[in-house]
């Protein structure tokens, strides 16, 4: 019996948990960590399988978002040692401003790598009105 000749089509990742999967970055489609260009700038595609990322739209939801939560956390953070500790003014501001900005940053990472893997995983597409014509 002749030998198999191996396939030329990439071979699915095997599913990593969804949120391992974002904050490593993995490529959704064979699992390599290529989904970023920049902390938080998606590729243009996967250097591994060729995945486009462009036809994902993830937008902009998750930074308002996670803005707004993360900030709720770093006041509660800051009046509760305020509250207990009482530091300078100045020790707030070295201390906070680049924590919430750290944070913002690695929580949006891992938002926008979720949202895009799931969009992958369920074969999310823009929506569209069957049977009926366009709008004049």
């Amino acid at each position: 019996m002749p030998d198999a000749m191996p396939s030329t089509d990439p071979v699915p990742a095997k599913p990593q948990p969804l949120l391992v999967a974002a904050a490593r970055g993995a490529c959704p489609q064979c699992g390599a960590p290529t989904l970023f260009a920049g902390p938080v700038r998606f590729a243009s595609s996967c250097h591994g399988c060729g995945l486009d990322y462009g036809q994902f739209n993830v937008g902009d939801g998750p930074a308002a978002f996670l803005t707004l939560i993360v900030g709720a956390v770093m006041v509660a953070l800051a009046l509760t040692l305020e509250l207990k500790v009482h530091p300078p003014l100045w020790l707030h501001v070295v201390l906070w401003t680049p924590l919430t900005v750290v944070a913002v940053m690695a929580c949006l990472r891992v938002a926008k790598g979720v949202l895009l893997t799931l969009e992958y995983r369920n074969k999310a597409r823009e929506g569209r009105l069957t049977g009926q014509d366009q709008e004049p």
